[in-house]
Order: structure tokens, then sequence, then C-alpha cells
């Protein structure tokens, strides 16, 4: 009697261990027999298991945990086509829990995370694709920006150009084009929690990290930044030309205004003294007359024989030396 006792109690023991189990915190079970979930009793809903210690029949019954706090689905950024038919390169991430344990499991194939993902990610591509396609770039870019009509026909399209050509022109504003991003953002949340229901999810949020260009598209528009960038320096150098040559005229004509006047004055001012001078040679001429004929040929001989090498062939009759010739001139 007493070595039935023994296995019997080990065998209750194992039975007793092997229909116990914990589920522990963050984790929701599910207890699967023979395939098939187990309900709630009378209802359709699966049975879930909340976190702590729960007992199943064994060997007949399988548990299983599943996560029950919010995951975030971030995966690779995919290309996606505008309104304007132009390719754009889309970062999103997802953030989703488990809404409907049974639902979830039946449709991810035993509470596959990754099989969950991707039909999740399905779903959101989809949608987003679908919001994308109908919107123009401009339109998912989240703020708002200034279209500006300019006084001339000539409009550039960057912030430099227009800032410059506000300067030079000027721009009247004449309405606003608010970003769509943020309603994207939410259109696509709505739609995604409809459809994820279907799995058992619920889509606690979705966001947009990063909206970009391809590499060949962002190119084409870095060499149309730098074109436009280009021909507003050369606006700024040729109005920069154009104010130089006006201030180098106008500088010239001051300088050719002051030097005339200066040598109008000048010339006033020789003229006056030339009388002037005239003036006196006259007086002292008319005080006496021969006096001041010598002088000036003796002024005129040191002149002509300032050299040695200096070398006259006159007439010795010549009026020049008469003061010379006759020195009864001389001793006067």
């Amino acid at each position: 009697m007493r070595k039935l006792i023994i296995p019997v109690v080990v065998i209750f023991i194992a039975l007793l261990l092997m229909s116990m189990f914990v589920v522990k915190e963050g984790e929701r079970g599910i207890v699967v027999r023979f395939g098939r979930i187990l309900k709630d009793n009378n209802t359709e809903v699966a049975r879930i298991y909340e976190p702590g210690l729960h007992f199943k029949v064994p060997v007949f019954d399988r548990v299983h945990d599943l996560d029950a706090r919010i995951q975030t689905m971030d995966d690779q950024a995919d290309r996606f086509l505008t309104a304007e038919k132009k390719d754009v390169i889309i970062d999103t991430y997802v953030k989703w829990r488990i809404k409907d344990f049974g639902k979830y499991y039946l449709a991810t194939g035993g509470g596959n995370t990754s099989t969950a993902e991707s039909l999740l990610k399905r779903k959101v591509v989809d949608s987003l694709r679908a919001e994308i396609g109908a919107k123009e770039i401009k339109q998912i870019v989240s703020g708002e920006d200034s279209i500006s009509t300019p006084a001339t026909a000539d409009i550039a399209q960057t912030k430099a150009a227009k800032a410059a050509l506000a300067v030079i022109e000027g721009v009247v504003p004449v309405k606003k084009v608010e970003g769509q991003r943020d309603q994207i953002m939410a259109d696509v949340l709505e739609e995604t929690r409809e459809s994820a229901k279907d799995l058992g999810i619920e889509v606690v949020d979705f966001r947009i990290k990063k909206i970009n260009l391809p590499d060949e598209i962002s190119e084409s528009i870095y060499r149309r930044m730098r074109a436009e960038r280009e021909s507003v320096a050369r606006s700024y150098r040729s109005q920069g030309r154009q104010r130089a040559e006006e201030l180098r005229a106008r500088s010239e004509l001051e300088v050719a205004t002051v030097l005339a006047d200066a040598k109008r004055k000048a010339q006033v001012v020789r003229g006056d003294a030339d009388a002037k001078a005239a003036e006196i040679y006259a007086k002292a001429y008319n005080q006496d007359p021969e006096f001041y004929s010598f002088w000036r040929s003796l002024k005129a001989y040191e002149t002509s024989f300032n050299s040695k090498n200096d070398i006259l062939v006159v007439d010795p009759n010549n009026e020049f030396f008469k003061y010379m010739n006759h020195s009864e001139l001389s001793a006067k």
C-alpha cells in the first residue's frame, strides 16, 4: 500500500505543477485546447488570463503569452507617388497594441509579432499611399508657406530669391497655403485603426518622421536652387556696378566742376597779376625809359651769353648791340 502512495503523490504533484502557469506583468495569456481557443462562458470572446497565477488542464491545454504593451513598428522608409507624379521617400512609425487577443492569435498564425507587423504595415502603406497620391508636395510638408506675387514677371522660388526680390522689386503677399501633414497623419491613423480591427490590433498613433526626395531629384533641386541664388547674386552685382558707375560719374562731375572753377579763379587771379605787373612795368618805364631799355638789354645779354659755348652770328651794328657799340649811351 505504501509503495502505491509514493507514486500517486508524485503523479499528483506533477499534474498539479503541470496545471499551473504564470502570466507575467505586461502580458496576457490565452489557452488553446485541441487547437481551439478557450472562450468565456456563453460568449464568443476568448478567455484572457491577466498577470498572475492560473490553472489549466494538464496535457490538453497550451498557454500562449501575448505582449499587451504598446509596441512600435519602425521599418524602412517607402517610396510614394504624389499627385504631381513626383516620388517622395517617407519614413514613418506606428504605435500599436493588441486589443482582441483571440482575433490577434488567429490572424497572425499563433501570435507571431513579425506576421502582425507585416500585415499592419501593408494596411498603413496602402492608406498612406492613397493619401499621398491625392496631395501635392507642398501640401504634404507641414507648416505654412507664404505665396507671393512679385511686381514684375520675374519670380524666384527659393526663400533667398524671394527675400532679394522683396528688397529689389517689392513683393505683395496675397494668400497662404497651409501644410496638410498633420491632416494626412490623422486620416491615415483613422483608416488604419478601422482596418486593423480585423487583426485584433488597436493602432495608438501614427507619425511621419521624415519626408525626403530621391537622390536624383534632390540633386536637380539643389542645382536649381544654386542657379537661382547665382541669379540673385548676379542681380546684386549688376545693381552694385550700376550704383558704382553712378557714384563714379557723380564724383568725376564734381571733380571736373571743382577743377574748372579753380582754373577759372586762377586765370582771373593770373590776369589780375599780369595786369598789375604790366601797370608796374609801365610806371617804371615812364619814369626813365632809357634806363629801362638799358636794363632790358643787360638781361638779354646775360641770357644770350650764359654759356661759353654760345655762338652768335649777327651784324655788329644790330640794334641788339647798341649799348656795346655806343659808349656814350652806356655812360648815360
